[in-house]
């Protein structure tokens, strides 16, 4: 079966092709057969001439691996939220889609992107089945206790709660932590720290998901590439009232001010990318090794919590782009969880290659390194579900 993954933002398509064998797909990840990334303006028209031009290369020109669009046999799309009713991979009908669209009020800007992404798939390749694959869908599994905000109680009955984002990738690494320790996941207490320019962590007991630091939006939780993460919400009202402008554009301006303008970027004046920070720490330039530690302090602070709801943990996974390639993140925060039990092998997490063990034997809690597979995840679940 040929999937075709569309992972749709709102200036960018990602896209990735996978030949999936029949039989068991619990086993290692496939590669894709095809994958590619583009950006343009945003507009509906921009986006279905984008989408056309990229999915022509799969069956034409020098890179071509199939004969023809007929060859496609179903197409998932990472939806990034599913509200408060849909939560497992779902075949795209008018109705679902209805859902997504109400949904759109809590993601406006993926979920529309991810709708635009799923009209065009059906202009360009006709009646083939579409999935959507939610990622907030993972952590349904909340309790109320951690899936509910201390606000009024109406809050809960309008749908504010802790949703959770980066839910594909985190059950993926619930997935494949198992595989790679060869225990028993139904036992297993896991962290999977998803660290990349967007960060959270979710507590996995027994492959569910029970707690995690991205809440009502993915602006909760950690401190990220330009997100700020969580903050006193008085600090908000502080601006609002301080603001000189109306009341809408003071929302606005702190919109853009805490998801582009702040976290790394916004601490260190040198960028949202770690490889910077560090590069420019190592420098002697003081924001950012300010912002570096910030990172880290948040990042050890909110492990501590995870291992807290989970009553303990076996394993802490390190996934996504900073959690994979950032040897001096990983390093630091293990450094200060030793009273957890956590021992690096600084030779392998130096050279650490994916999904490998980075601990001592004789550690209590096992690090790994995992690579971040959303793809493939939603090209599994697509599969199955067709």
């Amino acid at each position: 079966m040929n999937v075709l993954v569309l992972n749709s933002g709102s200036s960018s398509q990602k896209s990735a092709l996978f030949a999936i064998p029949a039989g068991d797909l619990t086993e290692d990840p496939l590669k894709p057969l095809w994958k590619n990334e583009i950006e343009w303006k945003p507009g509906e028209e921009n986006r279905k001439s984008a989408i056309r031009s990229l999915l022509g290369s799969i069956w034409s020109g020098p890179k071509a691996v199939l004969s023809g669009p007929e060859q496609i046999h179903g197409v998932g799309h990472r939806v990034v939220h599913g509200g408060r009713y849909l939560f497992d991979p779902t075949l795209l009908t008018p109705a679902v889609e209805k859902e997504i669209s109400d949904a759109a009020k809590f993601a406006p800007l993926h979920n529309r992107s991810e709708l635009e992404g799923v009209a065009i798939i059906r202009d360009l390749l006709g009646n083939v089945p579409q999935v959507a694959v939610f990622d907030t869908g993972f952590h349904r599994t909340l309790p109320p206790a951690a899936a509910t905000y201390p606000g009024p109680y109406e809050w809960r009955q309008q749908g504010i709660l802790r949703y959770g984002f980066h839910g594909i990738n985190h059950q993926y690494c619930a997935r494949r932590a198992p595989q790679l320790l060869k225990a028993d996941p139904g036992t297993l207490k896991l962290i999977s720290c998803h660290l990349g320019n967007g960060c959270s962590l979710a507590a996995i007991n027994g492959g569910k998901s029970v707690d995690t630091t991205m809440g009502f939006t993915p602006l909760d939780g950690l401190m990220m590439g330009t997100r700020s993460g969580s903050l006193d919400p008085g600090i908000l009202t502080f601006l609002m009232r301080e603001s000189s402008g109306s009341a809408k554009q003071g929302s606005k301006d702190l919109d853009d001010t805490l998801n582009h303008k702040s976290g790394l970027l916004g601490i260190s004046g040198v960028s949202g990318d770690m490889r910077e920070i560090v590069k420019a720490s190592k420098s002697g330039n003081e924001r950012a090794t300010l912002a570096f530690d910030m990172f880290v302090h948040h990042l050890r602070a909110g492990i501590a919590a995870m291992a807290a709801s989970l009553g303990g943990v076996d394993a802490i996974v390190f996934t996504a782009g900073i959690g994979e390639h950032s040897p001096e993140v990983r390093t630091t925060t293990c450094e200060g969880l030793a009273f957890l039990g956590v021992k690096l092998d600084s030779a392998k997490n130096a050279d650490s290659k994916a999904d490998s063990i980075i601990s001592v034997p004789d550690s209590r809690v096992i690090v790994l390194v995992i690579a971040a597979q959303e793809d493939w995840e939603i090209a599994r679940q697509t599969s199955q579900l067709v």
